[in-house]
Protein backbone atom coordinates (compact mmCIF):
# COMPACT_ATOMS: atom_id res chain seq x y z
CA UNK A 1 0.00 0.00 0.00
CA UNK A 2 0.85 3.36 -0.80
CA UNK A 3 2.34 5.65 2.12
CA UNK A 4 -0.18 7.48 3.61
CA UNK A 5 1.68 10.80 3.22
CA UNK A 6 1.70 10.01 -0.31
CA UNK A 7 -1.71 9.49 -0.67
CA UNK A 8 -2.76 12.51 1.37
CA UNK A 9 -0.45 14.51 -1.03
CA UNK A 10 -2.35 13.08 -4.18
CA UNK A 11 -5.55 15.13 -2.90
CA UNK A 12 -6.33 19.07 -1.97
CA UNK A 13 -5.25 19.46 2.11
CA UNK A 14 -8.83 20.77 3.07
CA UNK A 15 -10.54 17.69 1.29
CA UNK A 16 -13.16 16.45 3.84
CA UNK A 17 -13.48 13.07 5.03
CA UNK A 18 -16.11 10.36 3.74
CA UNK A 19 -18.07 10.40 6.95
CA UNK A 20 -18.45 14.32 6.92
CA UNK A 21 -20.45 13.70 3.80
CA UNK A 22 -22.32 11.27 5.61
CA UNK A 23 -23.57 13.99 7.94
CA UNK A 24 -23.82 16.34 5.09
CA UNK A 25 -25.83 14.47 3.13
CA UNK A 26 -27.87 12.60 5.96
CA UNK A 27 -30.72 10.22 5.37
CA UNK A 28 -33.78 11.60 4.01
CA UNK A 29 -37.21 11.60 6.87
CA UNK A 30 -39.93 9.29 4.42
CA UNK A 31 -42.23 7.01 5.15
CA UNK A 32 -42.13 3.49 5.72
CA UNK A 33 -41.48 1.49 1.86
CA UNK A 34 -40.89 5.07 0.40
CA UNK A 35 -38.94 4.67 -2.51
CA UNK A 36 -36.12 7.16 -3.49
CA UNK A 37 -35.61 6.92 -7.51
CA UNK A 38 -33.73 8.87 -9.93
CA UNK A 39 -33.08 9.69 -13.33
CA UNK A 40 -29.78 10.00 -13.95
CA UNK A 41 -28.94 10.73 -17.66
CA UNK A 42 -25.27 11.30 -19.34
CA UNK A 43 -25.39 14.86 -21.35
CA UNK A 44 -23.73 13.79 -24.40
CA UNK A 45 -26.89 13.36 -26.68
CA UNK A 46 -30.76 14.50 -27.30
CA UNK A 47 -32.99 12.70 -24.63
CA UNK A 48 -34.38 9.20 -26.26
CA UNK A 49 -38.22 8.00 -25.91
CA UNK A 50 -36.61 4.99 -24.11
CA UNK A 51 -35.16 7.85 -21.00
CA UNK A 52 -38.44 9.53 -21.29
CA UNK A 53 -39.72 5.82 -20.03
CA UNK A 54 -37.19 5.23 -17.71
CA UNK A 55 -38.16 8.62 -16.04
CA UNK A 56 -41.82 7.93 -16.29
CA UNK A 57 -41.25 4.64 -14.25
CA UNK A 58 -38.58 6.26 -11.81
CA UNK A 59 -41.49 8.95 -11.02
CA UNK A 60 -44.32 6.55 -10.89
CA UNK A 61 -42.62 4.27 -8.20
CA UNK A 62 -41.24 7.10 -6.07
CA UNK A 63 -44.87 8.81 -5.76
CA UNK A 64 -46.90 5.97 -5.50
CA UNK A 65 -44.86 4.93 -2.54
CA UNK A 66 -44.47 8.55 -0.74
CA UNK A 67 -41.51 9.06 -2.01
CA UNK A 68 -38.72 11.16 -4.09
CA UNK A 69 -38.03 11.39 -7.43
CA UNK A 70 -34.47 12.79 -8.65
CA UNK A 71 -32.83 14.20 -11.67
CA UNK A 72 -29.00 14.00 -10.95
CA UNK A 73 -27.06 15.04 -14.52
CA UNK A 74 -24.03 12.32 -14.57
CA UNK A 75 -21.84 14.86 -17.02
CA UNK A 76 -18.28 13.36 -15.66
CA UNK A 77 -17.71 12.53 -19.47
CA UNK A 78 -16.61 15.89 -20.49
CA UNK A 79 -15.27 15.05 -23.95
CA UNK A 80 -18.38 14.07 -25.46
CA UNK A 81 -20.94 16.70 -23.62
CA UNK A 82 -23.28 17.93 -26.16
CA UNK A 83 -23.77 22.30 -25.27
CA UNK A 84 -27.14 22.55 -24.15
CA UNK A 85 -27.89 18.69 -23.06
CA UNK A 86 -28.36 19.36 -19.51
CA UNK A 87 -31.20 21.96 -19.77
CA UNK A 88 -32.49 20.29 -22.34
CA UNK A 89 -33.64 17.88 -19.97
CA UNK A 90 -35.33 19.88 -17.66
CA UNK A 91 -37.16 21.60 -20.74
CA UNK A 92 -38.09 18.24 -21.41
CA UNK A 93 -39.01 16.30 -18.43
CA UNK A 94 -40.81 19.50 -17.45
CA UNK A 95 -43.16 19.48 -21.53
CA UNK A 96 -44.08 15.59 -20.47
CA UNK A 97 -45.41 16.11 -16.49
CA UNK A 98 -42.28 14.40 -15.22
CA UNK A 99 -40.52 17.01 -13.43
CA UNK A 100 -38.39 15.61 -11.00
CA UNK A 101 -38.90 16.61 -7.14
CA UNK A 102 -34.41 17.61 -6.82
CA UNK A 103 -32.67 18.44 -9.71
CA UNK A 104 -33.09 20.34 -12.70
CA UNK A 105 -30.92 22.86 -11.41
CA UNK A 106 -27.47 24.35 -10.42
CA UNK A 107 -28.57 22.41 -6.81
CA UNK A 108 -27.02 22.50 -3.59
CA UNK A 109 -23.30 23.41 -4.01
CA UNK A 110 -20.86 21.78 -1.82
CA UNK A 111 -17.91 23.47 -0.53
CA UNK A 112 -15.37 22.11 2.34
CA UNK A 113 -18.18 20.97 5.41
CA UNK A 114 -20.87 23.81 4.61
CA UNK A 115 -23.21 24.44 2.07
CA UNK A 116 -25.09 27.15 0.54
CA UNK A 117 -28.80 26.25 -1.21
CA UNK A 118 -29.02 27.44 -4.44
CA UNK A 119 -32.25 29.29 -5.53
CA UNK A 120 -33.40 27.56 -8.13
CA UNK A 121 -36.50 25.57 -8.58
CA UNK A 122 -36.50 21.76 -8.14
CA UNK A 123 -33.19 21.93 -6.33
CA UNK A 124 -32.64 19.90 -2.74
CA UNK A 125 -30.70 19.07 -0.16
CA UNK A 126 -28.77 16.14 -1.52
CA UNK A 127 -27.32 18.54 -4.36
CA UNK A 128 -25.66 19.61 -6.29
CA UNK A 129 -27.48 17.48 -9.38
CA UNK A 130 -24.65 17.93 -11.87
CA UNK A 131 -22.06 15.53 -11.35
CA UNK A 132 -18.97 17.66 -12.13
CA UNK A 133 -19.55 20.24 -8.99
CA UNK A 134 -19.59 17.46 -6.92
CA UNK A 135 -15.78 16.50 -7.52
CA UNK A 136 -15.14 16.58 -3.98
CA UNK A 137 -17.45 14.02 -2.80
CA UNK A 138 -16.00 11.59 -4.97
CA UNK A 139 -12.37 12.83 -4.18
CA UNK A 140 -12.81 11.76 -0.71
CA UNK A 141 -14.24 8.31 -1.32
CA UNK A 142 -11.19 7.71 -3.92
CA UNK A 143 -8.37 8.86 -1.26
CA UNK A 144 -10.20 6.62 1.13
CA UNK A 145 -10.15 3.18 -0.96
CA UNK A 146 -6.51 4.39 -1.24
CA UNK A 147 -5.79 4.55 1.93
CA UNK A 148 -7.48 1.12 2.48
CA UNK A 149 -5.45 -0.45 -0.48
CA UNK A 150 -8.92 -0.82 -2.45
CA UNK A 151 -7.37 1.00 -5.05
CA UNK A 152 -3.98 1.73 -6.71
CA UNK A 153 -2.30 4.62 -9.48
CA UNK A 154 -1.68 3.29 -12.64
CA UNK A 155 0.74 4.70 -15.28
CA UNK A 156 -0.02 2.44 -18.15
CA UNK A 157 0.06 4.93 -20.92
CA UNK A 158 -2.96 4.46 -24.33
CA UNK A 159 -0.13 2.47 -26.23
CA UNK A 160 0.60 0.21 -23.42
CA UNK A 161 -3.22 -0.18 -23.14
CA UNK A 162 -3.68 -0.98 -26.92
CA UNK A 163 -0.94 -3.27 -27.24
CA UNK A 164 -2.37 -5.51 -23.99
CA UNK A 165 -5.76 -5.33 -25.73
CA UNK A 166 -4.29 -6.63 -29.25
CA UNK A 167 -3.09 -9.49 -26.79
CA UNK A 168 -6.24 -10.11 -25.06
CA UNK A 169 -7.76 -10.17 -28.70
CA UNK A 170 -5.25 -12.73 -29.97
CA UNK A 171 -5.39 -14.88 -27.04
CA UNK A 172 -9.23 -14.63 -27.05
CA UNK A 173 -9.46 -13.39 -23.58
CA UNK A 174 -11.60 -11.53 -21.85
CA UNK A 175 -10.49 -7.63 -22.82
CA UNK A 176 -9.50 -5.70 -19.53
CA UNK A 177 -7.11 -4.60 -16.52
CA UNK A 178 -6.40 -7.72 -15.14
CA UNK A 179 -3.58 -10.40 -14.30
CA UNK A 180 -0.83 -9.98 -16.23
CA UNK A 181 -1.86 -7.45 -18.15
CA UNK A 182 -2.57 -5.37 -15.15
CA UNK A 183 1.01 -4.36 -13.96
CA UNK A 184 0.27 -1.90 -12.42
CA UNK A 185 -1.52 -3.44 -9.33
CA UNK A 186 1.61 -5.25 -8.14
CA UNK A 187 4.17 -2.14 -8.26
CA UNK A 188 6.03 -1.56 -5.74
CA UNK A 189 4.51 1.44 -2.73
CA UNK A 190 7.78 3.11 -3.12
CA UNK A 191 7.82 3.04 -6.98
CA UNK A 192 4.64 4.65 -7.34
CA UNK A 193 5.21 7.27 -4.65
CA UNK A 194 8.75 8.37 -6.62
CA UNK A 195 6.55 8.19 -9.97
CA UNK A 196 3.93 10.30 -8.63
CA UNK A 197 6.15 12.67 -6.71
CA UNK A 198 8.23 12.96 -10.37
CA UNK A 199 4.75 14.18 -11.82
CA UNK A 200 3.77 10.82 -14.49
CA UNK A 201 0.48 11.03 -15.60
CA UNK A 202 -1.39 8.23 -13.46
CA UNK A 203 -5.27 7.19 -13.41
CA UNK A 204 -6.67 5.34 -10.32
CA UNK A 205 -7.99 2.08 -10.16
CA UNK A 206 -10.25 0.00 -8.47
CA UNK A 207 -7.94 -3.06 -7.00
CA UNK A 208 -10.63 -6.04 -7.71
CA UNK A 209 -11.39 -8.40 -4.86
CA UNK A 210 -11.19 -11.47 -7.25
CA UNK A 211 -8.27 -12.66 -9.58
CA UNK A 212 -10.12 -15.48 -10.88
CA UNK A 213 -13.79 -14.25 -10.53
CA UNK A 214 -16.80 -16.90 -10.42
CA UNK A 215 -20.34 -16.29 -10.69
CA UNK A 216 -22.52 -13.55 -9.17
CA UNK A 217 -25.66 -13.62 -8.02
CA UNK A 218 -27.89 -10.60 -7.15
CA UNK A 219 -31.65 -10.11 -7.12
CA UNK A 220 -33.78 -7.48 -9.49
CA UNK A 221 -37.31 -6.49 -9.41
CA UNK A 222 -38.23 -7.23 -12.69
CA UNK A 223 -36.28 -10.48 -13.42
CA UNK A 224 -35.78 -11.64 -10.23
CA UNK A 225 -32.91 -13.22 -9.32
CA UNK A 226 -30.17 -12.99 -12.14
CA UNK A 227 -26.91 -15.31 -12.10
CA UNK A 228 -23.70 -13.83 -14.42
CA UNK A 229 -20.31 -13.82 -14.48
CA UNK A 230 -18.58 -11.47 -11.73
CA UNK A 231 -15.92 -8.25 -12.25
CA UNK A 232 -12.67 -9.44 -12.67
CA UNK A 233 -11.55 -5.99 -14.11
CA UNK A 234 -9.62 -3.31 -11.79
CA UNK A 235 -11.84 -0.56 -13.68
CA UNK A 236 -11.00 3.26 -13.54
CA UNK A 237 -12.36 5.36 -11.20
CA UNK A 238 -10.45 8.17 -11.13
CA UNK A 239 -9.40 9.96 -14.82
CA UNK A 240 -5.75 11.15 -15.47
CA UNK A 241 -3.69 13.18 -12.84
CA UNK A 242 -2.91 15.32 -16.37
CA UNK A 243 -6.45 16.79 -16.62
CA UNK A 244 -7.26 20.54 -14.36
CA UNK A 245 -10.09 19.07 -12.81
CA UNK A 246 -9.64 15.13 -12.76
CA UNK A 247 -13.14 13.70 -12.70
CA UNK A 248 -14.10 10.05 -11.85
CA UNK A 249 -15.36 7.64 -14.32
CA UNK A 250 -19.22 7.10 -14.17
CA UNK A 251 -19.12 3.72 -12.55
CA UNK A 252 -17.26 5.00 -9.44
CA UNK A 253 -19.57 8.53 -9.22
CA UNK A 254 -22.95 7.21 -9.43
CA UNK A 255 -22.24 4.55 -6.67
CA UNK A 256 -21.29 7.43 -4.60
CA UNK A 257 -24.03 9.29 -5.36
CA UNK A 258 -26.60 6.74 -5.24
CA UNK A 259 -25.49 6.58 -1.69
CA UNK A 260 -24.81 9.36 -0.40
CA UNK A 261 -28.05 11.21 -2.10
CA UNK A 262 -29.93 8.21 -0.22
CA UNK A 263 -31.32 6.20 -3.10
CA UNK A 264 -33.37 2.96 -2.37
CA UNK A 265 -34.27 1.85 -6.46
CA UNK A 266 -31.86 2.25 -9.22
CA UNK A 267 -34.15 2.18 -12.54
CA UNK A 268 -32.25 1.58 -15.93
CA UNK A 269 -32.23 0.72 -18.88
CA UNK A 270 -31.13 -3.01 -19.60
CA UNK A 271 -27.89 -2.13 -21.29
CA UNK A 272 -26.61 -1.76 -17.64
CA UNK A 273 -27.34 -4.94 -16.36
CA UNK A 274 -23.77 -6.15 -17.08
CA UNK A 275 -21.95 -3.80 -14.96
CA UNK A 276 -23.89 -4.59 -12.26
CA UNK A 277 -21.14 -7.04 -10.82
CA UNK A 278 -19.00 -4.37 -10.48
CA UNK A 279 -21.64 -1.79 -9.01
CA UNK A 280 -22.38 -4.16 -6.41
CA UNK A 281 -18.37 -4.74 -5.75
CA UNK A 282 -18.00 -0.99 -5.95
CA UNK A 283 -20.86 -0.67 -2.88
CA UNK A 284 -19.19 -3.22 -0.58
CA UNK A 285 -15.53 -1.85 -0.98
CA UNK A 286 -17.38 1.55 0.10
CA UNK A 287 -19.19 0.35 2.89
CA UNK A 288 -22.45 0.81 1.21
CA UNK A 289 -25.89 -0.83 1.20
CA UNK A 290 -26.42 -1.28 -2.49
CA UNK A 291 -30.02 -0.17 -3.93
CA UNK A 292 -32.52 -2.25 -5.28
CA UNK A 293 -32.08 -2.90 -8.93
CA UNK A 294 -34.70 -2.93 -11.94
CA UNK A 295 -33.61 -3.23 -15.78
CA UNK A 296 -35.99 -1.77 -17.87
CA UNK A 297 -35.98 -3.97 -21.23
CA UNK A 298 -35.29 -1.96 -24.50
CA UNK A 299 -38.08 -0.15 -26.72
CA UNK A 300 -38.56 -2.29 -29.90
CA UNK A 301 -39.71 -1.68 -33.06
CA UNK A 302 -41.55 -3.66 -35.76
CA UNK A 303 -39.86 -4.14 -38.75
CA UNK A 304 -41.71 -6.52 -41.13
CA UNK A 305 -42.41 -9.97 -39.14
CA UNK A 306 -38.95 -9.41 -37.04
CA UNK A 307 -38.11 -6.39 -34.46
CA UNK A 308 -35.66 -4.26 -33.58
CA UNK A 309 -34.15 -1.92 -30.63
CA UNK A 310 -35.56 1.91 -31.62
CA UNK A 311 -32.13 3.57 -33.20
CA UNK A 312 -31.69 7.14 -32.96
CA UNK A 313 -30.10 7.39 -36.07
CA UNK A 314 -33.05 5.39 -37.91
CA UNK A 315 -36.04 6.46 -36.51
CA UNK A 316 -37.66 9.85 -35.78
CA UNK A 317 -39.72 8.61 -33.28
CA UNK A 318 -36.70 7.63 -30.90
CA UNK A 319 -36.62 11.31 -30.01
CA UNK A 320 -38.36 12.92 -27.18
CA UNK A 321 -38.21 15.90 -29.28
CA UNK A 322 -40.42 14.32 -32.11
CA UNK A 323 -43.51 14.13 -29.82
CA UNK A 324 -43.24 17.60 -28.64
CA UNK A 325 -42.89 19.38 -32.44
CA UNK A 326 -45.76 16.27 -33.30
CA UNK A 327 -47.76 17.92 -30.98
CA UNK A 328 -48.78 14.66 -29.27
CA UNK A 329 -50.68 16.11 -26.03
CA UNK A 330 -48.06 15.49 -22.65
CA UNK A 331 -50.79 13.36 -20.91
CA UNK A 332 -51.25 11.16 -23.40
CA UNK A 333 -47.75 10.29 -24.24
CA UNK A 334 -47.96 9.97 -20.40
CA UNK A 335 -50.44 7.15 -20.56
CA UNK A 336 -48.94 5.70 -23.05
CA UNK A 337 -45.81 5.08 -21.49
CA UNK A 338 -47.43 3.46 -18.31
CA UNK A 339 -49.08 1.38 -20.72
CA UNK A 340 -45.49 0.36 -22.08
CA UNK A 341 -44.44 -0.57 -18.73
CA UNK A 342 -47.99 -2.16 -17.29
CA UNK A 343 -49.78 -3.89 -20.52
CA UNK A 344 -53.45 -3.55 -18.20
CA UNK A 345 -53.17 0.45 -18.64
CA UNK A 346 -53.33 1.27 -22.34
CA UNK A 347 -57.17 0.36 -22.59
CA UNK A 348 -58.17 2.37 -19.55
CA UNK A 349 -59.14 6.01 -19.81
CA UNK A 350 -55.56 8.82 -19.47
CA UNK A 351 -57.20 9.87 -16.21
CA UNK A 352 -57.44 6.65 -14.33
CA UNK A 353 -54.28 5.29 -16.23
CA UNK A 354 -52.10 8.19 -14.99
CA UNK A 355 -53.66 7.47 -11.11
CA UNK A 356 -53.21 3.84 -11.47
CA UNK A 357 -50.18 2.12 -9.59
CA UNK A 358 -47.30 1.05 -11.55
CA UNK A 359 -46.19 -2.73 -10.64
CA UNK A 360 -42.52 -3.83 -11.38
CA UNK A 361 -43.88 -7.03 -11.02
CA UNK A 362 -45.90 -6.38 -14.04
CA UNK A 363 -43.12 -5.29 -16.58
CA UNK A 364 -41.68 -8.17 -18.74
CA UNK A 365 -38.08 -8.55 -19.41
CA UNK A 366 -38.59 -8.48 -23.40
CA UNK A 367 -38.84 -5.31 -24.96
CA UNK A 368 -42.39 -3.50 -25.16
CA UNK A 369 -42.90 -2.40 -28.85
CA UNK A 370 -42.85 0.93 -29.63
CA UNK A 371 -46.63 1.20 -31.49
CA UNK A 372 -47.37 4.53 -32.54
CA UNK A 373 -50.64 3.71 -34.10
CA UNK A 374 -51.83 2.73 -30.41
CA UNK A 375 -50.24 6.17 -29.22
CA UNK A 376 -52.76 7.65 -31.78
CA UNK A 377 -55.44 5.97 -30.53
CA UNK A 378 -55.18 6.92 -26.70
CA UNK A 379 -54.37 10.41 -28.02
CA UNK A 380 -57.45 10.89 -30.32
CA UNK A 381 -59.80 9.58 -27.01
CA UNK A 382 -57.66 11.61 -24.56
CA UNK A 383 -58.23 15.04 -26.96
CA UNK A 384 -61.68 14.16 -27.77
CA UNK A 385 -62.29 13.92 -23.51
CA UNK A 386 -61.31 17.75 -23.46
CA UNK A 387 -64.05 20.62 -23.46
CA UNK A 388 -63.49 22.92 -25.91
CA UNK A 389 -61.81 25.56 -24.21
CA UNK A 390 -59.05 22.96 -23.08
CA UNK A 391 -58.28 22.18 -26.77
CA UNK A 392 -57.96 25.85 -27.24
CA UNK A 393 -55.59 26.31 -24.69
CA UNK A 394 -53.58 23.31 -25.46
CA UNK A 395 -54.08 23.91 -29.24
CA UNK A 396 -52.92 27.57 -28.97
CA UNK A 397 -49.53 26.75 -26.71
CA UNK A 398 -48.56 24.42 -28.97
CA UNK A 399 -48.90 26.67 -31.91
CA UNK A 400 -47.35 29.26 -30.16
CA UNK A 401 -43.66 27.38 -30.34
CA UNK A 402 -44.31 25.01 -33.45
CA UNK A 403 -46.62 27.24 -35.73
CA UNK A 404 -46.22 30.41 -35.29
CA UNK A 405 -49.08 31.25 -38.54
CA UNK A 406 -51.41 28.99 -37.17
CA UNK A 407 -50.75 30.42 -33.13
CA UNK A 408 -51.89 34.15 -35.67
CA UNK A 409 -54.72 32.66 -36.64
CA UNK A 410 -56.30 31.14 -33.59
CA UNK A 411 -55.54 34.12 -31.26
CA UNK A 412 -57.42 36.36 -33.68
CA UNK A 413 -60.38 33.79 -33.90
CA UNK A 414 -60.77 32.00 -30.43
CA UNK A 415 -65.16 32.18 -31.05
CA UNK A 416 -64.46 30.67 -34.72
CA UNK A 417 -62.33 27.74 -32.90
CA UNK A 418 -64.25 26.94 -29.84
CA UNK A 419 -67.02 26.40 -32.45
CA UNK A 420 -64.88 24.43 -35.33
CA UNK A 421 -63.94 21.46 -32.07
CA UNK A 422 -67.38 21.57 -31.13
CA UNK A 423 -68.76 21.48 -34.77
CA UNK A 424 -71.42 18.88 -35.47
CA UNK A 425 -71.13 17.82 -31.47
CA UNK A 426 -74.72 18.17 -29.81
CA UNK A 427 -74.73 18.93 -26.49
CA UNK A 428 -74.01 16.46 -23.97
CA UNK A 429 -73.03 13.84 -27.19
CA UNK A 430 -69.45 12.28 -27.12
CA UNK A 431 -66.74 14.38 -29.07
CA UNK A 432 -65.35 14.07 -32.66
CA UNK A 433 -62.39 11.38 -32.83
CA UNK A 434 -60.66 12.77 -35.66
CA UNK A 435 -57.35 14.77 -34.16
CA UNK A 436 -54.66 12.74 -32.10
CA UNK A 437 -51.71 15.16 -32.42
CA UNK A 438 -51.92 19.13 -32.75
CA UNK A 439 -49.47 19.24 -36.05
CA UNK A 440 -52.61 17.81 -37.80
CA UNK A 441 -55.31 20.28 -36.68
CA UNK A 442 -54.46 22.26 -39.61
CA UNK A 443 -55.28 19.44 -42.26
CA UNK A 444 -58.41 18.66 -40.21
CA UNK A 445 -60.14 22.22 -38.97
CA UNK A 446 -58.23 24.62 -40.57
CA UNK A 447 -61.10 25.06 -43.26
CA UNK A 448 -62.94 26.59 -41.12
CA UNK A 449 -60.55 29.68 -41.14
CA UNK A 450 -60.37 31.64 -44.07
CA UNK A 451 -56.42 32.97 -43.67
CA UNK A 452 -55.91 29.08 -43.70
CA UNK A 453 -58.37 27.79 -46.86
CA UNK A 454 -57.75 30.19 -49.23
CA UNK A 455 -60.10 29.39 -52.25
CA UNK A 456 -61.82 26.85 -53.02
CA UNK A 457 -60.95 23.86 -55.29
CA UNK A 458 -61.96 25.10 -58.78
CA UNK A 459 -65.09 23.48 -60.35
CA UNK A 460 -63.10 20.72 -62.40
CA UNK A 461 -61.89 19.16 -59.31
CA UNK A 462 -61.63 15.43 -59.23
CA UNK A 463 -63.47 16.10 -55.32
CA UNK A 464 -66.42 16.70 -56.93
CA UNK A 465 -67.62 13.41 -57.73
CA UNK A 466 -66.69 13.35 -61.76
CA UNK A 467 -69.75 16.15 -61.95
CA UNK A 468 -69.36 18.50 -64.83
CA UNK A 469 -67.87 21.82 -64.01
CA UNK A 470 -70.87 23.68 -65.44
CA UNK A 471 -73.11 21.83 -63.34
CA UNK A 472 -70.88 21.97 -60.16
CA UNK A 473 -70.72 26.16 -60.32
CA UNK A 474 -74.36 25.75 -60.76
CA UNK A 475 -75.40 24.08 -58.12
CA UNK A 476 -73.26 26.39 -55.77
CA UNK A 477 -74.15 29.53 -57.46
CA UNK A 478 -77.95 28.72 -56.44
CA UNK A 479 -77.02 27.60 -52.77
CA UNK A 480 -75.03 30.63 -52.56
CA UNK A 481 -78.15 32.71 -53.37
CA UNK A 482 -79.85 31.92 -50.03
CA UNK A 483 -77.60 29.58 -48.02
CA UNK A 484 -78.91 30.71 -44.60
CA UNK A 485 -81.80 28.57 -42.40
CA UNK A 486 -83.09 28.85 -38.86
CA UNK A 487 -82.89 25.04 -38.27
CA UNK A 488 -80.76 22.08 -39.41
CA UNK A 489 -84.01 20.19 -40.75
CA UNK A 490 -84.54 23.41 -42.77
CA UNK A 491 -81.46 23.90 -43.94
CA UNK A 492 -81.03 19.98 -44.94
CA UNK A 493 -84.91 20.36 -46.30
CA UNK A 494 -83.22 23.64 -48.57
CA UNK A 495 -80.60 20.97 -49.76
CA UNK A 496 -82.95 18.54 -51.16
CA UNK A 497 -84.81 20.94 -53.18
CA UNK A 498 -81.59 22.20 -54.61
CA UNK A 499 -80.51 18.51 -55.62
CA UNK A 500 -84.57 17.68 -57.46
CA UNK A 501 -84.16 21.18 -59.24
CA UNK A 502 -80.57 20.36 -60.90
CA UNK A 503 -81.94 16.14 -61.67
CA UNK A 504 -80.84 14.81 -58.59
CA UNK A 505 -83.16 12.16 -56.97
CA UNK A 506 -84.73 13.40 -53.62
CA UNK A 507 -83.23 10.88 -51.22
CA UNK A 508 -81.09 7.87 -52.10
CA UNK A 509 -84.02 4.94 -52.05
CA UNK A 510 -85.86 6.96 -54.75
CA UNK A 511 -82.67 7.16 -56.66
CA UNK A 512 -81.72 3.49 -56.19
CA UNK A 513 -85.18 2.69 -57.56
CA UNK A 514 -84.47 3.97 -60.75
CA UNK A 515 -81.10 5.77 -61.22
CA UNK A 516 -81.31 5.72 -64.84
CA UNK A 517 -84.14 8.64 -64.37
CA UNK A 518 -81.72 10.74 -61.84
CA UNK A 519 -78.86 12.75 -62.31
CA UNK A 520 -77.02 10.61 -59.24
CA UNK A 521 -78.26 10.62 -55.73
CA UNK A 522 -78.38 13.65 -53.32
CA UNK A 523 -75.50 12.98 -51.60
CA UNK A 524 -73.30 14.18 -55.00
CA UNK A 525 -74.77 17.77 -54.36
CA UNK A 526 -74.51 17.92 -50.31
CA UNK A 527 -70.80 16.98 -51.98
CA UNK A 528 -70.28 19.70 -54.34
CA UNK A 529 -70.73 22.03 -50.74
CA UNK A 530 -69.08 20.17 -48.81
CA UNK A 531 -65.81 20.26 -51.38
CA UNK A 532 -66.28 24.29 -51.95
CA UNK A 533 -66.26 24.70 -48.01
CA UNK A 534 -63.73 22.22 -46.80
CA UNK A 535 -62.02 21.23 -49.55
CA UNK A 536 -62.23 17.81 -48.42
CA UNK A 537 -64.86 15.04 -49.23
CA UNK A 538 -65.30 14.05 -45.54
CA UNK A 539 -66.15 16.37 -43.06
CA UNK A 540 -68.23 17.31 -39.33
CA UNK A 541 -71.35 17.80 -40.00
CA UNK A 542 -72.17 20.13 -43.21
CA UNK A 543 -74.96 22.39 -41.11
CA UNK A 544 -73.02 22.95 -38.18
CA UNK A 545 -69.78 23.56 -40.51
CA UNK A 546 -71.81 26.09 -42.28
CA UNK A 547 -72.25 27.33 -39.02
CA UNK A 548 -69.70 28.14 -37.81
CA UNK A 549 -68.68 29.24 -40.68
CA UNK A 550 -71.37 32.12 -41.08
CA UNK A 551 -73.61 33.21 -43.53
CA UNK A 552 -70.79 35.48 -45.35
CA UNK A 553 -67.99 33.05 -45.43
CA UNK A 554 -70.26 30.12 -46.98
CA UNK A 555 -71.62 32.82 -49.91
CA UNK A 556 -67.74 34.07 -50.40
CA UNK A 557 -66.76 30.55 -50.87
CA UNK A 558 -69.41 29.56 -52.81
CA UNK A 559 -69.31 32.43 -54.98
CA UNK A 560 -65.76 31.90 -55.45
CA UNK A 561 -65.63 28.75 -56.47
CA UNK A 562 -68.66 29.12 -58.99
CA UNK A 563 -67.37 32.34 -60.85
CA UNK A 564 -64.15 30.63 -61.37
Amino acid sequence: MLDLSVINAMFPPDLPEPADWERRFGPRDLPDGAEVTRFAPSPTGHLHIGGLYTAAVARALAHQSGGVYVLRVEDTDRSRQVTGAAEEFSRLLGAFGLAPDEGGGAGVRAAGHGAARDAAAGDGEWGPYLQSERRDVYLSHVRELLRRDRAYPCFCGRERLARSSEEQRAGRSPLGYYGRWAPCRTLAPEEAGRRIAAGEPYVVRFRCPYEFPGRVRFADRIRASVTMQDNGNDIVLLKSSQEELPLPTYHFAHVVDDHLMRVTLVVRGEEWLSSTPVHLQLHTALGFEPPAYAHLAPLMKAEGVSRRKLSKRKDPEASVDYYLSAGYPPAAVQHYLRGLANIRLMDVPTAEALAATVRLDGMRPSGPLLDLPKLHSLSREFIASLAPEEVYAQLLAWAEEYDPELASVLARHERLTLAAVAAGRPAGAPARKDLERWSRFRDRYGFFFAELFGTPPAAGDDRYDGLAPDLVRAIAADFAADPAASSADEWYGRLGALAVRHGFAPDTTTWRRDPDRWAGPPRQVANVLRVALTGATRSPDLFAVAGALGRDEVVRRLTAMSAG
